[in-house]
C-alpha cells in the first residue's frame, strides 16, 4: 500500500485560507440568530428545539384575494425544527446547545454555531472511529435487568467511559419482579453498591417514583443492553414520550433494537431524558491505560505494589492484583474485565 503524505501548507497559504474563512464569517448575517437545543439526529439533518425567539418576528406573507394559502411555520418557544448544519461545524449530537436560524417559509433551519460542551459521551463505531453519543449530560443511568441476562463486562465498560467523561453514574436494576428467579442478579447489584456506586431498583410498570425524583433537574442519558427496558422506563416516567418498545427475542434471549437514534425529551422544569440505542458491545480501545485504571478504582489503588515493575498481572509471581483477588479484596471478575480492557488498548496501540 502506497504511503500518502499529507501536504504541508506554506505560511502564505495558511494566511490566505484564514482570510477566506474570516471573510465567509463576516458575510453571515447574525441578526436572525436563535438559541436552540439538538433533540434528535437524523443523519445529515437534526431536530432543534427553539430556546429563544427573534426580537422582531418575520411577518407572514399578505395574500391576495385569489392567492393560495402558503406554508408558514411561526417561530415559538419550544417548537422543533428540522435543520441542516454549516459545513465548517464539527459533528453535532443530541444534547448540543447551538446557534441557528429559522425559515418560516419552509419550516426548516440552519445551525450556524455550536456552544462549548460541558460533557461528551463517546464510543468507537464499527469503523474504529470515535463516535460522539450525546453532549451536556449531567447523569448517566446504566440500566440492566434479569432478562436479558446482564453482561457485567459491558457494565464495567460503561463505568469506565463515564469516569473518563467525568459524568456521574446511577446503576438501575430494572424488572425487579424477575429477580426471584435470578438471585445472582441481586448479588451483582450489591457488588456494585459495595464498590461505591449509586444503585436503585425499578419496575417499568410501577416502581419508578424514586427514580423520577432522583433524576429531576438532571440531563440524563439512559444506556444499557437492548431489551433491558430503557424506553419503557422513560414512557412510565413521561407517559407522553411515546418511546417505541419491543419484546425480548425468544430465540436469542437478547433485546431487539427499538431505539434507532438518540433522542432528548424534556423532563420537569429544567431536566431532560436522553434515550440511546441499546448496544451489546462497547469498545474502549481509544482510551489510555490510565483511563482504564481510573474506571477500576479498587484495582488502581493496587497498581505499583507488585514485586516486579513489569508485572503482567496474569499468573505472575508476587502479583498484588492476583493476591487481592484470591484474598477477596477485589472481585475476580472485575480483575478479569480490567485485564481484558488493558489487552484491548495494548493491541490497538500495536496496530496504530
Amino acid at each position: 500500500m502506497a504511503l500518502i503524505r499529507k501536504r504541508r501548507l506554506t505560511d502564505q497559504q495558511k494566511r490566505r485560507i484564514h482570510k477566506q474563512h474570516q471573510s465567509r464569517q463576516d458575510d453571515i448575517d447574525t441578526s436572525n440568530d436563535l438559541e436552540g437545543l439538538v433533540v434528535q439526529h437524523y443523519g445529515r439533518q437534526l431536530e432543534v428545539k427553539a430556546l429563544s425567539v427573534p426580537e422582531i418576528h418575520p411577518e407572514k406573507p399578505v395574500l391576495g384575494p385569489n392567492d393560495p394559502e402558503p406554508f408558514w411555520k411561526p417561530i415559538t418557544l419550544g417548537s422543533v425544527w428540522r435543520c441542516h448544519t454549516r459545513t465548517n461545524l464539527e459533528l453535532l449530537v443530541t444534547g448540543d446547545r447551538v446557534t441557528w436560524q429559522a425559515d418560516p417559509n419552509t419550516g426548516l433551519g440552519i445551525i450556524t454555531a455550536i456552544h462549548p460542551r460541558q460533557s461528551l459521551l463517546t464510543r468507537p463505531d464499527r469503523y474504529h472511529k470515535v463516535k460522539p453519543v450525546a453532549a451536556n449530560i449531567s447523569l448517566i443511568v446504566i440500566v440492566f435487568a434479569p432478562l436479558p441476562e446482564p453482561a457485567p463486562t459491558l457494565i464495567d465498560r460503561y463505568l469506565v467511559a463515564c469516569q473518563h467523561a467525568n459524568i456521574p453514574t446511577l446503576l438501575v436494576l430494572n424488572k425487579e419482579d424477575l429477580m426471584v428467579s435470578s438471585p445472582h442478579i441481586k448479588t451483582l447489584l450489591q457488588e456494585y453498591q459495595q464498590l461505591g456506586y449509586e444503585v436503585m431498583t425499578t419496575h417499568a410498570h410501577g416502581n419508578v417514583d424514586a427514580l423520577a425524583q432522583r433524576i429531576d433537574g438532571e440531563t440524563v442519558a439512559f444506556v444499557g443492553q437492548s431489551g433491558v427496558g430503557k424506553s419503557s422506563l422513560i414512557n412510565t416516567i413521561l407517559p407522553d414520550a411515546a418511546q417505541k418498545i419491543n419484546i425480548i427475542s425468544e430465540n436469542s434471549a437478547l433485546g431487539q433494537h427499538t431505539t434507532t437514534s438518540t433522542r432528548l425529551i424534556g423532563f420537569g422544569q429544567s431536566g431532560a431524558l436522553i434515550d440511546s440505542p441499546g448496544i451489546r458491545e462497547f469498545g474502549l480501545w481509544h482510551l489510555t491505560e490510565d483511563a482504564i485504571y481510573s474506571g477500576f478504582p479498587e484495582i488502581s489503588a493496587l497498581i505499583g505494589q507488585c514485586q516486579f515493575r513489569n508485572c503482567t498481572h496474569k499468573q505472575a509471581k508476587n502479583c498484588a492484583l492476583e493476591k487481592a483477588a484470591v484474598d477477596g479484596e477485589i472481585l475476580p471478575r472485575r480483575l478479569e474485565s480490567f485485564l481484558r480492557l488493558c489487552d484491548e488498548i495494548q493491541e490497538a496501540q500495536q496496530k496504530s
